[in-house]
């Protein structure tokens, strides 16, 4: 493919950078060969030279956990939460690829020094559309919606490393070769950030640590990293080779690299998050009420990341917040999320100091940051419309086959509780496919909640019919692919495991396994740790769970790796490997529900949770 013109400044711009990489590197940092789109300014961002005093405003534009959702996301998955002014919340539709690089574009207008970043997996557990070709599709996308730079998410590890570098630096697929004929895929034209991925023979960072984005005279340094326990929660696949170092110790020793380079205005990137008291896009994130405010991860984080640092963006939660919490002086700075799968961007204003190259912030004011909808009644960005047919005309063989009918929504990503119907759907589509005596002889079924990446709407997403569920929105839901496992557990084994769900970990922010039907138990959210899983409440098809006695327990084998946080799966024995989970999923549908008796949403009622 020929050298598009921002490539060929791209590359301009890596010759003339020579000087700074070499002072880099003489004061002990390695750097990455840098991808086309480093150091660079987008062709429509040039605009007129803005503020000719001591300070310009630079508009920071941001967003995190796209997770390859080109098309708008379905059900409940693809609307936002917005408080009104009565106090009453409201659902608005939102995200879609096409509307978001309209919004980012609508919002560029009129700022001459505009920067676009991301905290993230902008790929990985992605529908059929992007992730039946390993995601090139949402690259593409990301490359003419605009984007700068963004951090590594744990899901880009999903297909290991040498994938990972793929995305980057472009090539076809080494198994599935090119997509279409005489088109080779050309990699992210923005770097991806890997500061805190280290080879562990080399030590040297996977990808690019940092960059640097220039436009007239304004240079602000972008430092990413993805969160420290990414190893705990992909395949061991995905991460072999690798070490995954400390947040908060990698940003603040990058910042000192930048400074040295005299680069002081800087943002870090990073793919850990918090959660808000709210979960409406628009709550007052800094409101001193009982109660208010954020909590989680995120939060130690920014009260240690040094102060050279001038904005942190973040992501992983799929949460939606903008934030102010103190920097190690004391001074507020912006701690920033949009949600996920493209329903929200931020825009942030940082002025920049022509004469110190630094973020203005004072003991009583931060950058402003604000968290916009993606709105779907705004005009479509026509050249990602375009996009996205070409991709489908060739998903579309796969995707369009029927697998099932449902009679209503069964809410999935989007059920906002311990327990969901597509969850339950789910866990008992797994047994089911593993309890004869020759497919593992399962007891029970476990899905880690994660795993479940939307719902099954009940409105058609294309020409199927409203109830129809297809292969493509199967696979939406379940894009993983993970084979089955079913093992032995001592009874003792499985009641640890549901105590993990609430402890170590996973007690800040729980994960609640989708149980399969005969197990229930109850969960009480007013004790701490293990004790919120009352013992004496665990029953399977009506008897109490023995300590001492074996069981056969179907999952996939990404939980019974011990991902998640569930090491006491790793002491399972007698492992027997069965279909993938998609199918499990598919063939559930198919043989439960027909035109005439669609499949009804399950009560969601096997764990009792005290609240």
């Amino acid at each position: 493919m020929p050298a598009t013109p921002q490539r060929r400044r791209a590359i301009s711009r890596l010759r003339t950078g020579s000087a700074a990489l070499a002072a880099a590197v003489g004061i002990g940092v390695t750097v990455a060969a840098l991808p086309a789109g480093a150091d660079t300014v987008h062709p429509d961002r040039t605009g007129h030279s803005g503020r000719t005093g001591r300070t310009v405003d630079v508009q920071l534009l941001s967003f995190n956990d796209f997770h390859g959702n080109l098309e708008p996301p379905q059900g409940s998955s693809g609307t936002v939460e917005e408080l009104q002014a009565d106090g009453t919340k409201k659902s608005v539709p939102a995200g879609g690829v096409e509307y978001l690089a309209q919004s980012l574009r609508t919002a560029r207008k009129g700022h001459p020094y505009s920067v676009t970043a991301a905290a993230g997996d902008l790929v990985g557990a992605s529908p059929l559309l992007s992730g039946l070709f390993h995601d090139e599709p949402t690259i593409e996308a990301m490359n003419q919606l605009g984007l700068d730079v963004t951090s590594v998410g744990n899901h880009e590890f999903d297909e290991g490393r040498a994938e990972l570098t793929r995305l980057q630096n472009g090539g076809c697929h080494p198994k599935d070769g090119c997509y279409e004929d005489g088109k080779k895929f050309a990699g992210a034209d923005f770097p991806y950030l890997t500061a805190n991925v280290t080879d562990e023979k080399t030590g040297k960072p996977l990808l690019k640590p940092y960059t640097v984005w220039r436009h007239k005279g304004v240079k602000i340094g972008f430092i990413g990293v993805t969160l420290e326990g990414t190893p705990d929660i992909v395949s061991a696949n995905g991460v072999k080779g690798l070490k995954f170092h400390d947040e908060v110790e990698t940003i603040n020793k990058y910042a000192k690299v930048l400074n040295r380079q005299g680069v002081k205005a800087i943002v870090a990137l990073i793919h850990e998050g918090g959660l808000p008291a709210s979960t409406s896009y628009n709550y007052n994130c800094d409101s001193p009420g009982p109660g208010d405010g954020i909590s989680g991860p995120i939060t130690e984080i920014a009260k240690h990341v040094t102060s050279k640092v001038d904005a942190l963006v973040t992501g992983h939660t799929h949460q939606a917040y903008a934030c102010t919490i103190p920097d190690p002086s004391g001074r507020p700075r912006t701690v920033t999320s949009a949600a996920s799968y493209g329903k929200l961007y931020t825009d942030t204003e940082l002025t920049y100091d022509r004469r110190t190259h630094d973020i203005v912030r004072t003991s009583v004011k931060a950058p402003g940051a604000v968290n916009h909808v993606v709105d779907r009644t705004q005009p479509k960005a026509a050249d990602l419309t375009s996009l996205i047919a070409r991709w489908n005309k060739l998903a579309a063989p796969v995707a369009a086959r029927p697998v099932g009918h449902i009679a209503a929504d069964i809410a999935g990503r989007g059920a906002n509780a311990p327990e969901s119907p597509l969850g339950d759907v789910i866990a008992d589509a797994q047994l089911e496919a593993t309890k004869a005596a020759d497919k593992g002889g399962a007891q029970l079924a476990l899905m880690n909640p994660g795993g479940i990446r939307s719902d099954l709407a009940y409105p058609a997403s294309g020409s199927e019919g409203d109830g129809v569920v297809t292969y493509g929105e199967a696979f939406t839901v379940q894009p993983f692919t993970n084979m089955m496992n079913v093992v032995d557990l001592t009874g003792a084994q499985l009641l640890t495991a549901l105590q993990q769900q609430v402890s170590g970990p996973n007690e800040a922010s729980p994960k609640i396994l989708q149980v399969s039907a005969g197990l229930t138990y109850t969960l009480d959210m007013t004790k701490k740790g293990a004790d919120r899983i009352v013992k004496d409440s665990v029953t399977l098809n009506g008897a109490a769970l023995d300590p001492a006695k074996t069981y056969r327990v179907a999952m996939n084998e990404f939980l019974a790796g011990g991902g998640d946080g569930f090491p006491a799966f790793k002491d399972a024995k007698n492992k027997y490997v069965g279909p993938s989970d998609l199918d499990a999923f598919t063939a559930y549908l198919t043989a439960h529900s027909s035109a005439s008796s669609p499949l009804k949403p399950p009560a969601a009622d096997r764990v009792r949770v005290v609240k």
